[in-house]
């Protein structure tokens, strides 16, 4: 995934979950914040059964398990264990207090900070709130009551993960096979015939090589081994060399491609890719599709044959926004008036970016400006991405002229970066009120990491590498090199295009 200028590609959201998003924890749940819901019942919705009396299965913690961990943690699942049972959750239970309280589950990466308060909450959060992270840990100390099954509390329908209406399905093209102990990174490059997305109304005349999609979905061919899914648009057909006669090859950093389009990203429970109300996400109908899957072993020989993504065409005519992403960082040095790469730690001379080995949060920073000749945008996602080595990333915004929008706006922070639950944040408010970003306005990417043995990240990936300390560590894709990108999903009416 190669990008070092605020270089537009088409593609669509990049937006995962693990567990049901039905009623959404608001930002900063997990450390304590308020508001979020519970299950219904004894809880009174606000994830706590009434004082005195212990919270039982049946009435308090069933709910909350079937929203927001299902998604992972079922028969069949990636997570190593099923909650899906009184049993089983019980026998689990004295685990869950740690990672619930460290917010590392559900996982989302996404925090409100002393350094980061960003102004809007994120659609599907799936973090607990303080008073249900306790409500676990009251249940767990009082011996894990069953309750009674007859004064149940509604357990939410699981969430529909399919996509209505889907008018495209592109399979990945052979089956391959998952053994051994270390995770696989596979780009599988699809050839899809676009024909069902493309526009036949007036709309299509001002397409050019171009579809507009409002949906887009992953379904995993073997639930037990795909981890997450990134897909990608390839509109030079350029992954077709790369993959051969058996259709795929392995790829770690992104699927090897000069320019690629992201077009979503997937992980278990992850309900469909859906563009907001008024926007419609245009993507090359032209070249392939890149399919970059995760598999992660499970101690058996396992085959996947039938990871697919599905895709829908947008039917209601002229959208009034057109959708897309931007993928900015992994500056190699600094640009002209002061943007680019920054200086930094360790610096001989010119800015450069290079990590120490045993370097402790070390801190590459860039600054890129949006040219002052483009149009506004609305800001509707963000995401960060870095490798192994990273542990923080803080996305902001300088603005030229702020009118009534903070002049310095912090957009997104994920202050424990796990490279495995990398995922996008949409902002939870309609099109017209989400942030905005016009010519002349300046993002900024802060990004941190832990080039020493202290990082479980670095020890792994050295193990799998044959090597025994760190080393410098650069940008590039292989699995000992970094990133500091950022992703941003952007909105322009139509009627700027036009002019």
């Amino acid at each position: 995934m190669k990008a070092s200028s605020p270089r537009l590609l088409s593609l669509a959201l990049l937006l995962v979950a693990c567990g049901g998003t039905q009623d959404p924890a608001p930002a900063g749940a997990a450390s304590g914040g308020s508001g979020g819901s519970a299950g219904s019942g004894p809880t009174g919705g606000n994830g706590a059964a009434p004082s005195g009396e212990a919270p039982t299965w049946h009435a308090d913690i069933a709910p909350l398990v079937a929203e927001r961990c299902a998604g992972c943690h079922q028969e069949g699942g990636i997570a190593p264990f099923s909650l899906q049972t009184y049993e089983q959750a019980k026998m689990w239970s004295p685990t869950f207090d740690a990672p619930l309280r460290a917010g590392s589950m559900p996982p989302f990466l996404a925090r409100e900070t002393d350094d980061c308060q960003p102004r809007f909450g994120f659609k599907d959060d799936p973090r607990l709130t303080a008073e249900q992270i306790e409500l676990f840990k009251r249940w767990d100390d009082a011996g894990c009551p069953e309750g009674d099954p007859a004064a149940a509390a509604p357990v939410p329908e699981p969430a529909d993960l399919n996509l209505a209406e889907a008018d495209l399905e592109v399979k990945i093209p052979a089956p391959v096979t998952i053994e051994g102990t270390g995770d696989k990174f596979i780009c599988f490059s699809l050839a899809p015939d676009f024909t069902p997305l493309k526009s036949t109304g007036p709309e299509a005349a001002l397409l050019g090589e171009r579809v507009l999609i409002d949906g887009a979905q992953v379904h995993p061919g073997n639930a037990g081994i795909v981890h997450h899914v990134l897909v990608y648009t390839d509109a030079e057909g350029k992954s077709a060399e790369l993959a051969g006669e058996k259709g795929y090859y392995d790829c770690f950093g992104g699927p090897q491609l000069d320019s690629p389009g992201l077009l979503m990203a997937w992980a278990p429970g992850a309900t469909p890719v859906t563009a907001p109300e008024g926007v419609a996400m245009a993507l090359p109908s032209t070249g392939r599709i890149v399919m970059q899957v995760h598999y992660h072993p499970s101690g058996s020989p396992q085959v996947d044959d039938a990871t697919s993504v599905q895709l829908r065409r947008y039917r209601a005519g002229i959208p009034e926004y057109i959708g897309t992403l931007t993928l900015i960082g992994n500056a190699r040095g600094p640009f002209a008036n002061g943007m680019g790469l920054q200086a930094g730690p360790g610096d001989a001379g010119q800015p450069e970016f290079r990590i120490p080995a045993g370097a402790e949060a070390h801190t590459e920073t860039m600054s890129f400006p949006l040219p002052r000749a483009q149009a506004d945008y609305k800001l509707w996602a963000v995401g960060s991405h870095m490798h192994y080595v990273g542990t923080d990333m803080r996305i902001g915004i300088t603005r030229a002229a702020p009118a009534e929008e903070p002049a310095e706006e912090c957009l997104l922070d994920t202050p424990h970066w796990d490279f495995n639950w990398q995922r996008g944040y949409l902002y939870d408010v309609p099109i017209a009120d989400a942030p905005s970003a016009k010519g002349g306005d300046v993002f900024n990417l802060r990004c941190t990491y832990d080039n020493s043995m202290n990082n479980p990240f670095v020890q792994s990936a050295l193990s799998e590498q044959g090597l025994s300390a760190p080393r410098d560590v650069r940008l590039g894709e292989e699995t000992l090199d970094e990133m500091c990108l950022g992703i941003f999903g952007i909105a322009q009416k139509v009627s700027d295009l036009l002019k």
